[in-house]
């Protein structure tokens, strides 16, 4: 099959799936699949609560087939709508459990899902970050089992894993070098030529699925171990009396030095993949020490910035039971309103169970999402009149790096910069 006679069904319209949609609508017949049909609806009215879609370029896709019907872009929640397609690409999410296994639920569904619809000589490449060999072990069975067809026979697979850096507007989707990866070697002479159609940057053809699968979750497990390792530093440093912010600096004169922060790491990615290559590991009789413990570093800084906010506020004998404390962000990241994973929520807790009252401010947040992933409830405004014994800056949002601290720190309020943002002379704490 010619490859503009692709029609490309993508599975998940969040972060991954909305911007991948558009791209290849410029080029190809996509159909975009979303099972919330609230979601649907809002990309139907030309919206997008990510924050991470070219409305303009979204417009222009869903317009292109409204005049040619073999290019163009439209949203679908049913199902049926599928059987349409030939290449399916899934990017659902791929989240762990509350004790750190892979929950592959929503994988393994979008899996039936497209088994049930699918048809001889399709092609489906996934994009959710898992483990090396899901694929071929845990989603073509299930893609067998609905289709009654063969794997490399009758159908045929690939993976690319994402990249998308949500809030990132200059590394977007087309300008980021992409793995691509197929279960034959036409396969992946296919599935590479598919997506070099719409990047500007190119692809790296991974030898096999395994290898491209493995290499996504690399990718992050790296950062996630040169994260704690500075995280560590700042515990040590906390402990000798010194900043970590001026060691790293001081280390960083030397070439060769890496300057990575300390700080809270969560999100989709960081936090979350190196547990499926642990989960790996561990399948083959492997303990896999250094991740771990770089896991293990990185969940407990929450808990330590609490514990020393709150020293701080006893130093300046603020009275912990029933005070105020306002944190400021609580996505995961500056200037974008993804939650997931947030680690701020972490310290609101450990503060509540300290009788805190603790107020959080966020402008890129939605609220909904705060209140229905961890039943905390934002403040849509900072009462201006209200008396703080404490203010954590925990995302560097735009809006906060004119915020008035001093005004805080002339009350006698303890402030502490997660981010390093705020200026030195009012800063009581930093990580």
């Amino acid at each position: 099959m010619k490859l503009e006679n692709r029609i490309i069904a993508v599975i998940g319209l969040g972060y991954v799936g909305l911007p991948l949609a558009i791209e290849f609508g410029k080029k190809y017949r996509v159909i975009g699949f979303d099972i919330h049909q609230a979601r649907v609806d809002e990309l139907n009215h030309g919206e997008d609560h990510t924050l991470e879609a070219d409305l303009v370029g979204m417009k222009q896709a869903c317009d292109a087939y409204g005049v040619t019907k073999k290019i163009g872009l439209t949203f679908t929640s049913n199902p049926d709508d599928l059987r349409q397609a030939n290449t399916y690409i899934v990017t659902v999410p791929t989240p762990i459990d509350r004790f750190n296994n892979p929950d592959l639920t929503p994988l393994l569904k979008a899996s039936e899902t497209i088994g049930k619809t699918m048809q001889e000589g399709d092609l489906v490449i996934y994009e959710s970050t898992v483990y090396p060999g899901c694929t071929e072990e845990d989603c073509v069975p299930v893609l067998e089992k609905h289709s009654g067809l063969k794997f490399n026979k009758e159908f045929y697979c690939g993976y690319s894993p994402e990249r998308i850096n949500p809030g990132d507007k200059v590394n977007t989707l087309t300008k980021i070098k992409k793995i691509t990866s197929g279960s034959t070697p036409e396969i992946a002479d296919l599935v590479d030529a598919l997506y070099n159609s719409i990047l500007e940057n190119g692809t790296h053809k991974a030898p096999n699925m395994k290898v491209a699968e493995a290499a996504k979750a690399v990718e992050n497990s790296q950062r996630d171990v040169n994260i704690s390792f500075m995280n560590e530093l700042a515990l040590i440093c906390d402990r000798v009396g010194i900043d970590t912010n001026d060691v790293i600096e001081a280390a960083g004169s030397k070439w060769n030095f890496l300057k990575y922060r300390p700080g809270l790491v969560g999100g989709h990615c960081i936090s979350v993949d190196p547990y499926y290559l642990a989960h790996k590991a561990k399948s083959l009789g492997y303990d896999p020490q250094v991740i771990l413990s770089g896991r293990a570093v990185n969940n407990s800084i929450a808990k330590f910035i609490a514990d020393k906010v709150l020293k701080l506020m006893i130093q300046k004998d603020h009275k912990i039971n029933k005070s105020h404390v306002l944190i400021l962000g609580i996505t995961f990241k500056e200037n974008c309103p993804d939650c997931r994973n947030t680690k701020v929520v972490d310290i609101a807790n450990e503060l509540e169970d300290f009788g805190c009252n603790v107020d959080i401010y966020d402008p890129w947040a939605s609220a909904e999402i705060v209140k229905q992933e961890y039943g905390k409830e934002l403040i849509p405004v900072i009462d201006p009149d209200k008396q703080y014994e404490a203010v954590i800056a925990c995302v560097s949002h735009n809006q906060f790096k004119t915020f008035d601290f001093a005004k805080y720190k002339n009350m006698n309020a303890v402030i502490f910069d997660v981010k390093d943002f705020v200026d030195r002379s009012v800063v009581d704490g930093r990580l």
